[in-house]
């Protein structure tokens, strides 16, 4: 893969263990050239150090949560580069009370916060970015199996990974015309800090390796080997997926 000249923003990487990190290393190695966010200045000490790792001359805070803060992420790739090729959206949260209630019991307040970062976030982030991807580009977010089977303490994050996937396709339909391809992907359970916020995680990731054809858990560097094929001029064919990496997962009852 050639991703040379390319370049690329990525938001959601929290630590060297982030499915958005696994992805992040992928890309240099291919030759592009990174954009990463942190979260806050809580955060900035544990990415600072990747991004520098990783070369990136971009470094911004961005809580999609926060007024602007997003706008500000492309107003500065604008400046910088003047364009963009493609993004890597791993943002995700819920507030531990609703996340671990019910689906039936989660707050209104939960709920919609959940789904506006989660879900429109990414739709935002594709708006930002269509005007920097004069010559096509690729939008990728992360999204789990969770989203179409019932997965035990998923909880509320299934409907709302649910929306993130239908907002895939209508992207992809959307955007298909300026040749700017749109995929989820799928991993299968890690090992993660988001995931740590899901109850009995490990009894959850213990299943997956069971249930799994291949019968191991997938690696974050697994799911940046396929971001960074989507990402290339060869899978320019491709778009509207939902991309699993999951040892085979998805396909068994």
């Amino acid at each position: 893969m050639d991703l040379t000249g390319k370049r690329g923003l990525v938001l959601g990487i929290a630590n060297e263990k982030s499915i958005a990190y696994g992805c992040a290393r992928q890309f240099p190695r291919a030759g592009a050239e990174l954009a990463i966010t942190y979260l806050n200045d809580k955060a900035k000490p544990h990415v600072e150090p990747l991004a520098r790792e990783l070369a990136a001359p971009i470094l911004v805070p961005c809580d999609v949560r926060e007024a602007g803060q997003l706008e500000t992420v492309f107003e500065e790739i604008q400046r910088t580069w003047g364009r963009l090729d493609f993004v890597l959206h791993s943002i995700a949260y819920a507030p531990k009370e609703d996340l671990w209630a019910r689906a039936i019991d989660c707050s209104r307040d939960g709920f919609l916060m959940a789904m506006d970062v989660s879900c429109h976030s990414f739709i935002r982030v594709a708006r930002l970015a269509e005007p920097l991807m004069r010559e096509g580009g690729c939008l990728l977010t992360v999204t789990f199996y969770g989203s179409e089977r019932v997965v035990e303490e998923y909880n509320l994050m299934g409907p709302v990974k649910a929306a993130l996937e239908s907002s895939v396709r209508y992207m992809a339909a959307e955007l298909g015309r300026k040749r700017i391809r749109v995929h989820a992907l799928s991993p299968g359970p890690l090992q993660t800090r988001a995931a740590s916020g899901i109850q009995r995680f490990d009894q959850l990731m213990e299943r997956a390796r069971k249930r799994a054809p291949q019968h191991h858990l997938v690696s974050i560097d697994d799911v940046g080997a396929l971001a960074a094929f989507l990402t290339s001029d060869q899978a320019k064919s491709l778009t509207g997926n939902i991309e699993y990496i999951d040892a085979g997962m998805h396909i068994v009852e």
